[in-house]
């Protein structure tokens, strides 16, 4: 193996090493160009070169842009290894903001700073949140290891040194116990349906998908019992899937006896509906505990339809506008739940459970600012109970 250093000029040099003649009777050269301060640092660089050649590690550099890479790992990587939300997401995320400023960039090219430039002009241009931060930062990482872990087309991920964004935890905001019996009344002049989806986030601290995801079937009127199954999601791409919910686990949580009496007068209304639209019922869906109608094919109105997850979302807002009450988006209804809970005592370990966090620690990170309220709260009856005895 012979090698060779080429000064072409302003710091840059070339390395070339010879393998030999192939087996069509041309020679085999392997070339690089690199950054040293004279030849003697070159001949350093050339040195490394035909160890990495030696050992198998040296990587030949690719042309491919950005945004032709990211075409294959979308076919190839993301569309098979991420659940189609987060697909969804990851897509919007890449053609609103990353390929705009990367796609026309050679892969080989990237450096840490580059990464570390565009996330900062995230927070400093653009103001997102830590968590959208993240996100970004998440979807460069997974792109960066399948063009260095799985293909090797790449020898280092630029990635890889970066600092990780921290997501910080933002206070949420919450309805106080007299905002939540505010709101209750206020819902007395709502659709049933919508007042118990409400009122399903707030006494269960259910994700707004479980609550559309969830079946007859999964309620239990004997124990006041409901079982969180699935979790409906809609795409573009795939329509509507019943998922286990986040985090993989299911869970049973107790409901108040009166809430469980308003959903059960609630189904004595929905079979009666069921039973009068006879074959106009869309069985394909499942027995949904909310559900709505839809125009078939053919242009006759079925029913038995799920919701569609941002008609919930758009419902709550005009609901919110229309009474001008405290605005909080519906998320923040689970939040109420366990900030109430809190509020009442409860160990966070149970909180965790009922929300179906996957640790206590997820809990005690969101809440840690209710569970400092509570605690203070704590002191404050010591203080009134035994403060004066000792003055």
């Amino acid at each position: 193996m012979a090698g060779s250093v080429e000064n072409r000029g302003k710091g840059k040099w070339r390395l070339s090493v010879n393998l030999g003649l192939g087996a069509d009777g041309k020679y085999i050269r392997k070339r690089k160009t690199v950054t040293a301060k004279n030849k003697t640092e070159a001949k350093q660089l050339l040195t490394a070169f035909e160890h990495e050649i030696n050992e198998g590690e040296y990587i030949e550099p690719t042309k491919v842009t950005f945004g032709a890479f990211v075409d294959d790992w979308r076919k190839l990587h993301a569309s098979k290894h991420f659940s189609s939300m987060t697909y969804e997401s990851y897509n919007y995320i890449l053609n609103a903001h990353i390929l705009p400023v990367f796609a026309n960039k050679q892969l080989e090219d990237f450096q840490p700073i580059h990464i570390k430039r565009y996330l900062s002009m995230l927070e400093s241009d653009l103001g997102l949140s830590s968590a959208t931060i993240y996100k970004h930062y998440a979807i460069l990482r997974s792109i960066f290891n399948y063009a260095c872990d799985e293909l090797r087309i790449l020898k280092t991920n630029p990635v890889a040194h970066v600092t990780k964004p921290k997501v910080k935890n933002k206070k949420s905001d919450v309805y106080t116990d007299t905002e939540v019996d505010q709101l209750f009344s206020l819902l007395d002049n709502e659709l049933i349906h919508y007042a118990l989806m409400v009122k399903l986030a707030i006494m269960g601290g259910f994700r707004r998908g479980e609550i559309l995801g969830m079946l007859w079937e999964n309620i239990n009127f004997d124990n006041n019992t409901i079982y969180v199954e699935y979790s409906l999601t809609y795409t573009k791409n795939k329509g509507y899937e019943m998922k286990t919910p986040k985090n993989g686990e299911t869970r049973t949580v107790v409901m108040p006896q009166y809430l469980m009496n308003e959903l059960k007068e609630y189904h004595h209304k929905w079979k009666k509906e069921r039973l009068q639209s006879a074959e106009l019922w869309n069985s394909k869906y499942g027995d949904f505990v909310f559900s709505t109608s839809e125009l078939n094919e053919k242009g006759i109105l079925t029913f038995g339809k799920p919701f569609y997850p941002g008609s919930v979302s758009r419902w709550w807002n005009r609901f919110l506008n229309r009474t001008d009450f405290k605005k909080i988006p519906f998320h923040s209804l689970r939040h109420t739940a366990a900030t109430l809970l809190i509020n009442q005592g409860e160990h966070p370990k149970n909180i965790s459970a009922r929300l179906g966090h996957s640790g206590i620690k997820i809990t005690m990170d969101l809440y840690s600012h209710a569970l400092q309220e509570a605690d203070k709260n704590s002191a404050d009856k010591l203080e009134k109970r035994f403060g004066k005895s000792n003055a």
